[in-house]
């Protein structure tokens, strides 16, 4: 392949050749000429090129260096701060279909729009080509992956977030077995943030592994590597019989115990998902997206996919998430989205300190009472502000973060948000039946998607706005990995927003408690009830974790809120999942026949006990 030496240079045509891939060089060669930047890059796994990269935001203004050493803020257009799922589709073949859940296009007509939008976006600009690997490297679970961009922003987010894999495709040997991702801010204001928001769109070419991004900058749309490789891996994972998971891998380490004991875990955006991997006293591997593949010795082995974490900075304060404030407060290499900066320290809600009153955000230069063209309050930093830091800058970190074997899976957890219905802490009662637990989950919305916030939604396994395949496929594909294993893990369900009116039940820190109880019911440490929805933990041991790990009181009246069995709310529950599902195409028959036994159980209890809320003690 002949590179056009004004463009690239001759450093950056030896970088491409270096590599041996034909597939790659094609894949350069047709979106430089359809993009028509006026320079390209190659960024190598050398700390040269990656340094490059950190520069190059600073110098677009794409990332401003803050006070403490390492740090960038980069602010995202005011129209551009999170997932756009209207514009997000998965483009498929005519004829084919998907579940209704999931936003599709003709795939013909979708390539040729994208091409479109396209055409000479990067007209004087530069793109940058980065090479990544998904999973660790020289892995049965690596996945090298490609990246074409004209933002320094994402390119520099991705060093962070991913492991180098130029050295992957070196090893690939010219194989096409790779993932690639297109990406353009289009046309930039004065802010450089991306104008034309009306034309952002997202489109996943399953059929050739590809991602195309354009018009927006906000990581959860346009790092092509983050959720928009989940579902490309969740396809590949189908057809090779493994689980790729919106999952968090923590190891757990009881006190007084020489033991780690992994779990991974699946809650939507804004459920607990990176404090709980950041719970004190534990291990994380990762806080967002797992492959699990079953290895030789019959267990079930996870990989954390990056090797950083793109985390919610909304309400990270000293008191709560003490080791995420400190790392994200102290000097290293970590970029902060979208809060509120004054002469160089930024400011974010729920910090656990009072904000100035006027400073820079993202809405551009900002004092109290601003308003937007409708009229509305901008809030000083946005409630889905982000930071960006690398796994291995945490005091926990576990060592096994980059074991290319993983990590052995003991327990998995479900947990969503959820104000009146499910107790804290649940043990399914057979795998099948944690399988339904997953594929039930609701979850009350939040700031990180666009749209109204408090309403309940659906979202299976926490993946719904993931997935590539119909529901029914991917929930068998659950069920049928248990069924291939000889050590089966213990599905759990967590929900840490239960409320007594307005007030939560339970403090922040105390997922602690429910983790650990976890931990100890696979090891057969603790005892538990049996109720129709799962087996729960009794009140002693409860008591006896709090008094342990927290000096703290923990009194039955509560323990009894807590821990009562709604089962009018969940009959009602049930109800939309009935119909949920009974629109599906092929439900495995296993999961429609656990739907109606979980029924069955429900309305004999409620029966049995002549009354709606079911104390735990009717159940000992």
């Amino acid at each position: 392949m002949d590179f056009d030496i004004a463009v690239f240079g001759d450093l950056n045509i030896k970088k491409l050749k270096d590599l041996g891939n034909p597939f790659v060089e094609q894949i350069v060669d047709k979106y430089v000429k359809l993009c028509t930047p006026s320079k390209v890059t190659v960024i190598t796994d050398s700390d040269e090129d990656i340094a490059y990269l950190k520069q190059r935001a600073i110098d677009n203004k794409e990332e401003t260096p803050l006070d403490t050493a390492g740090h960038t803020v980069h602010f995202d257009g005011y129209y551009d701060q999170a997932r756009d799922k209207e514009n997000t589709k998965i483009l498929i073949p005519k004829g084919e279909k998907l579940s209704k859940y999931m936003n599709t296009a003709d795939r013909d007509d979708g390539l040729e729009e994208i091409m479109g939008l396209l055409d000479g976006i990067m007209a004087d600009r530069e793109m940058l080509i980065s090479f990544f690997c998904l999973g660790p490297v020289n892995s049965r679970f690596s996945i090298p992956s490609l990246q074409l961009t004209d933002s320094a922003y994402v390119a520099h987010s991705e060093t962070i977030l991913y492991r180098p894999g130029y050295g992957e495709f070196k090893n690939l040997n010219g194989s096409d077995n790779f993932f690639h991702f297109i990406h353009s801010s289009g046309e930039l204001d004065e802010n450089k943030n991306s104008i034309n928001i009306d034309k952002r769109r997202v489109y996943m070419d399953i059929e050739e592994e590809r991602v195309f991004t354009v018009n927006t900058q906000y990581a959860g749309n346009s790092v092509g590597l983050k959720k928009l490789a989940l579902r490309l891996a969740i396809n590949r994972a189908n057809r090779e019989d493994w689980l790729c998971e919106h999952m968090l891998v923590m190891g757990a380490k009881p006190e007084g115990k020489d033991r780690i004991t992994y779990f991974t875990g699946a809650f939507p955006s804004a459920c607990g998902k990176t404090s709980t991997a950041m719970i004190p006293g534990q291990l994380i591997v990762g806080d967002d997206i797992a492959y699990i593949r079953k290895a030789d010795d019959g267990k079930a082995y996870a990989v954390n996919v990056e090797q950083g974490i793109f985390g919610i900075i909304e309400n990270v304060n000293p008191i709560d998430d003490p080791l995420i404030y400190r790392t994200i407060t102290t000097p290293r290499e970590l970029i902060v989205s979208n809060v509120l900066v004054r002469e160089g320290v930024p400011y974010w809600l729920g910090m656990g300190k009072s904000l100035p009153a006027d400073g820079v955000n993202f809405s551009g230069e900002w004092s109290l009472g601003k308003t937007d063209s409708k009229g509305n309050e901008i809030i000083p930093a946005h409630k889905n502000a982000r930071y960006t830091v690398r796994i291995s800058e945490l005091d926990n970190c576990d060592p096994k973060l980059h074991d290319p074997e993983g990590v052995p899976v003991s327990g998995i957890i479900y947990g969503g948000r959820d104000s009146d219905i499910n107790p804290p802490i649940l043990q399914s009662l057979s795998w099948t039946h944690g399988v339904f637990m997953g594929a039930t989950l609701e979850s009350e919305t939040t700031a990180a998607t666009i749209g109204k916030q408090g309403v309940r939604k659906h979202n299976p396994m926490a993946n719904l706005d993931f997935l590539v395949l119909n529901l029914g496929t991917y929930i068998e594909n659950h069920l049928n990995f248990g069924k291939s294993l000889e050590h089966v893990p213990l599905i759990f369900s967590t929900n840490y927003f239960l409320k007594d009116g307005e007030k939560f039940l339970n403090d922040i820190t105390d997922k602690k408690i429910w983790l650990l109880w976890m931990e100890g019911r696979v090891h057969n440490e603790f005892d538990a009830i049996k109720t129709p929805i799962g087996f729960i933990p009794l009140y002693d041991d409860v008591l006896s974790l709090f008094s342990q790990l927290f000096d703290k009181p923990f009194s039955s009246e509560l323990y009894v809120k807590l821990f009562s069995i709604r089962t009018e709310k969940l009959l009602g529950r049930l109800d939309r999942m009935e119909k949920i599902f009974g629109e599906e195409l092929e439900m495995p028959k296993s999961f429609n026949e656990e739907l109606v036994n979980q029924r069955e159980r429900l309305l004999s209890t409620k029966n049995e006990h002549n009354k709606d809320v079911i104390s735990p003690y009717d159940f000992v």
